[in-house]
């Protein structure tokens, strides 16, 4: 199908024509044909405008008079490449704003699908604007809860491919579609309402220092408002549709997308710095309970954690489940409010105070390294942060490549050092074993977790965990003994307005022997989920595992 394809590009332009000639050129490196939108430009940029459709033959500038907006623009150049004979069109903005780069991975994607909307997901430098990123932000929720998914993480960006064929059936049914800059939003949300599947793909986005915007302040967000409200509306209409449409299957935890996307991220560690904690929560509310509402994976498996853990004996207040559930995604909120103000160093010393800590005195004084197991509990992040430097830097720490990248991207941009001590990793052969035992010679800290099961292994052990059979990973375990290493375990917790760390010696180190290797393992398993469980019931909302933990997907179920 993809050699039926016929692309082209679209740049609506109002009096922006100093970056278009080098747009133009980088387009043509891939062989698109470009239809130039002269929106109504004042008459030197209409004229350099012209001047680009007289060099060549496959650049056509058509003029719009009076000024459509850009939608008005780029919907009359959509007209032009349908009748032109074209399949797809990219669009791009013509402020130079977006890295020419990406085109390449977009244009590939859409011969790939022929059927989606292939768009860009702005990754911004230092130079976007705050207001710009927390405006953009509250678009985001407001699509989210227009199409009941997170399948859209950003609704703005003026870089993506169209099928054409979906925008021109769209346009027959009289839709109504923005013209100004509602368009890039209302057009996605419209589409994706008709099962036009969204493919998205990172675009780097800088904000040029002589950049002139079109964004009217008062008009434009009258005019976003008024869209959001038809959309709402519109998202009623289709309700009963919707949420049939919704994925519900049961997923290995990897497999559960990060519920908020990196641009989220970067709003809320902004907000961390402008209106500290208290004010970066209030605002972050209504977003998690949008998350708290719409989760129902998540949300399933917080409740089934606290139903099992108060009748082990956690003291939880006596209110309605939903309530309490909400206060736990509020944790999770809190937990990562804190991780961004540690990282930035906004954060006392004295934030975290030692409880048990005289294990890890003895392996500060060891030259050898050990293996520490953590958990999804507390904040063991902020325990990373503000620990001093030496002792950082013989942290070694095992994270999921997937599952952790838009996190430890963000915290690498407020703190290089953040990600000096990471290493991502899906599965550990033994190039990666022999690697590590060289470092743990060398005094490094391996720190790994001890509650999720690896991704493409089913080494695991049932163990008893708050009165119910869990699978632990062996994963832990199994690399102790390699590594042959004394074993640790590392709890942050939230006690009040401090943080309370615990370092216990878990073993010596780790023997497996060949008869009885899986009682051996399971012993370990079962003495660090013994020590998780202690933690659990003491700190019930500061449990992050959001999902089946009892009975999680395994490799190979549906995802």
């Amino acid at each position: 199908m993809s050699n039926t394809m016929r692309i082209c590009a679209v740049i609506p332009s109002h009096n922006h024509s100093l970056a278009v000639p080098r747009i133009v050129a980088g387009l043509r490196e891939h062989g698109l044909p470009v239809f130039i939108i002269d929106d109504g430009s004042d008459p030197q940029h209409a004229a350099a405008l012209a001047g680009l459709a007289s060099q060549r033959d496959d650049v056509s500038v058509a003029r719009l008079e009076p000024n459509q907006g850009k939608g008005g623009a780029v919907l009359h150049g959509f007209q032009l490449a349908i009748a032109a004979g074209f399949t797809h069109a990219l669009q791009i903005d013509a402020d130079g704003q977006h890295d020419l780069g990406a085109v390449a991975q977009l244009l590939t994607q859409s011969r790939a699908r022929t059927d989606a909307l292939v768009a860009g997901v702005p990754i911004y430098d230092s130079s976007v604007p705050l207001g710009r990123a927390i405006g953009r932000y509250a678009t985001h929720i407001w699509v989210w809860i227009e199409t009941l998914s997170l399948a859209i993480s950003d609704s703005m960006c003026g870089l993506r491919v169209y099928p054409l064929s979906a925008v021109a059936s769209l346009l027959r049914d009289g839709e109504p579609i923005g013209r100004r800059m509602d368009f890039d939003t209302e057009i996605m949300v419209r589409l994706f309402w008709r099962g036009v599947p969204i493919v998205e793909h990172p675009v780097a986005v800088t904000y040029p220092v002589d950049n002139t915007s079109n964004f009217d302040l008062w008009r434009d967000n009258l005019r976003i408002t008024r869209m959001h409200t038809r959309l709402f509306f519109g998202m009623l209409r289709r309700f009963p549709r919707l949420l049939r449409h919704r994925q519900t299957s049961s997923r290995h935890w990897a497999s559960i997308t990060e519920r908020g996307a990196y641009a989220g991220l970067q709003v809320a560690a902004g907000m961390t710095r402008l209106l500290g904690r208290q004010g970066c929560l209030c605002l972050l509310a209504p977003v998690v309970l949008y998350f708290y509402l719409t989760g129902q994976e998540q949300r399933r498996a917080s409740a089934d954690f606290l139903r099992t853990v108060r009748h082990q004996g956690a003291h939880l207040p006596a209110s309605p489940p939903w309530t309490l559930g909400l206060r736990h995604f509020m944790s999770f909120a809190g937990r990562a409010v804190d991780t961004f103000i540690g990282w930035t160093g906004r954060m006392s010393p004295d934030a975290i105070r030692p409880g048990r800590v005289s294990d890890l005195s003895e392996a500060e004084r060891s030259p050898a390294g050990a293996v520490i197991i953590v958990g999804h509990l507390g904040n063991v992040d902020l325990a990373r942060a503000l620990l001093d430097d030496a002792t950082r830097q013989r942290l070694l720490v095992l994270v999921h490549t997937r599952h952790a990248e838009n996190y430890n991207r963000l915290l690498r941009e407020f703190r290089p050092e953040a990600a000096i001590n990471t290493w991502q990793v899906t599965d550990l052969g033994p190039a990666a074993a022999m690697e590590l035992k060289a470092r743990v010679e060398q005094g490094a800290w391996v720190v790994i977790a001890g509650d999720r099961i690896p991704v493409n292994s089913d080494r695991v052990s049932d163990v008893l965990f708050l009165g119910r059979r869990a699978p632990f990973s062996q994963g832990p375990y199994i690399l102790a003994s390699l590594l042959e290493c004394p074993v640790y375990t590392l709890f942050c917790v939230r006690r009040g307005e401090h943080y309370q760390l615990d370092v216990e010696k878990l073993a010596d180190k780790v023997l497996l022997p060949r008869q009885g290797r899986e009682e051996a393992l399971e012993t370990y398993a079962a003495a660090f989920a013994a020590r998780l469980e202690r933690y659990a019931i003491n700190n019930p909302l500061q449990w992050y595992n959001f999902f089946n933990f009892w009975n999680p997907a395994r490799r190979g179920a549906s995802s």
